[in-house]
């Protein structure tokens, strides 16, 4: 970079009030290899050397907008190829997440049933045409301001570890979507809390009817609207949010309504590792979707691929045929159940950073190359312990061409406890074909609703 490059981009970052350095586009050349050695969205095409991982085969579009559980009864159909347990778990650690290995060898019960891979993650050809633009275009200023992005993937080839967590936060996911929360507090011996809450979302950013470009202007993406319906004594709270990129009041907006107090407010605690409501402390908002909301109390290191064993094609997992009461067994899931494969993974390792705070001082992230979909994360505390581990089982969804985690599960170490998030087993699937009106995400419409 020149001095007068250098120059702009410090009175640039000035004149947003921004920290942090803006980070350059990739070259052309690196651009051009999207689409060629590369899928489109940046992951390597072609398997690996043993054939253990195989060339990249994306899954043709098919199946209704809604009514449809996760599926593919080619892959559903399988047998293990082999079960890693706490008795060889030693033959395979070099491939496992330390979540992974805690419970390996803490647990007699834990194991993890490994199937042939799959690698069927696909997109659609707008979101493939606007990710290859945005290799050449889209930048990062500091960790929390992607600029002069639109619609597909901002970071096909990423150079820093905030920009997989980004690839992660925009990915599409269809104009909209209804799905049920369902939230389990497993206790150590296998009883459970369970909690409803029906989530309503708008894609701004990730839309291909509506793109809204994120520039340092314009920085909002999504919009999110959050109901509890039961138990009882937490049934009626509304949560909103329109998240942002950015930080501080140019960020996110989020807004709380609890029947008690019978009105909505600003609710800037919606944030980082303060406690989700009703999860009694189980799960922080920015665990919610494996991570969310703002970078900037961590330093972000990208460390590079990795193969491992990770939750994958796991349409059994959240499926119609599977009961809470066989998924929640003591200590941690039914082992008989999750689905694992070998799959390369993007590692990203967050630091806090220097005059802030957070629960955990060090988070590991592992993010599947075809999804940029965040599948784990290493959660540690003070003392450099692993304190905490979420676990996000991916499923592929033809209909919109899109991947997601369903359920997610958090292991909290210190209890013996784990929390489930995001399972739809006895309920309904995604709703993928529903429309809001304008004014729907909106705190007057959402105090107009909590009063019916």
């Amino acid at each position: 970079m020149n001095y007068k490059k250098l120059v702009g981009v410090a009175l640039g970052a000035m004149a947003l009030g921004m920290a942090g350095p803006l980070f350059a586009k990739v070259s052309p050349d690196e651009a051009a290899q999207l689409g060629q050695t590369l899928t489109p969205v940046g992951a390597e095409k072609a398997g690996n050397k043993d054939g253990s991982i195989p060339e990249w085969t994306p899954g043709a579009k098919r199946g209704p907008m809604s009514g449809e559980f996760p599926n593919n009864p080619k892959i559903d159909g399988e047998k293990p190829l082999f079960t890693i347990t706490k008795a060889n778990v030693d033959q395979y650690k070099d491939k496992l997440t330390k979540g992974h290995l805690k419970l390996l060898t803490s647990y007699d019960t834990y194991k993890m049933n490994v199937y042939p891979s799959h690698r069927v993650v696909g997109w659609p050809e707008e979101i493939y045409k606007a990710t290859k633009e945005n290799a050449s275009s889209c930048e990062m200023i500091g960790t929390d301001n992607p600029n002069n992005c639109k619609l597909g993937f901002p970071f096909p080839i990423p150079k820093t570890g905030a920009e997989p967590i980004w690839n992660h936060k925009l990915k599409w996911r269809g104009e909209n979507a209804t799905r049920y929360n369902n939230q389990m507090i497993v206790q150590p011996d296998g009883q459970f809390q369970l909690t409803k809450i029906i989530e309503d979302v708008t894609f701004g950013y990730a839309s291909i009817k509506s793109p809204v470009p994120l520039t340092t202007e314009e920085g909002e993406f999504l919009k999110y609207l959050s109901k509890t319906v039961a138990p009882p004594r937490l049934a009626g709270t509304y949560i909103l949010v329109h998240e942002k990129a950015g930080t501080g009041a140019g960020g996110r907006q989020a807004w709380l309504y609890t029947p008690a107090l019978k009105r909505i407010r600003r609710a800037p605690t919606v944030c980082c590792d303060n406690p989700y409501e009703g999860t009694d402390g189980h799960q922080f908002y920015d665990q919610v979707d494996m991570f969310n909301g703002v970078l900037e109390r961590y330093d972000w290191k990208l460390l590079g691929k990795r193969e491992m064993y990770i939750p994958y094609n796991s349409n059994k997992m959240a499926g119609n045929k599977i009961k809470y009461k066989d998924l929640a067994k003591p200590k941690h899931v039914n082992p008989d159940i999750p689905r694992y494969e070998l799959h390369r993974v993007w590692v990203v390792e967050a630091n806090i950073r220097p005059g802030t705070s957070h629960t955990f001082k060090k988070r590991v992230f592992y993010i599947d190359e075809d999804g940029w979909n965040i599948v784990a994360v290493d959660d540690y505390d003070n003392r450099d312990e692993l304190y905490q581990f979420q676990e996000g089982h991916l499923v592929f969804a033809y209909n919109i061409q899109a991947c997601s985690t369903i359920p997610e599960v958090i292991y909290h170490f210190n209890s013996g406890r784990y929390f489930i998030t995001a399972a739809i087993n006895e309920d309904k699937p995604y709703d993928l074909s529903v429309t809001f009106s304008s004014d729907y995400f909106t705190s007057s419409s959402v105090q107009k609703s909590s009063t019916k």
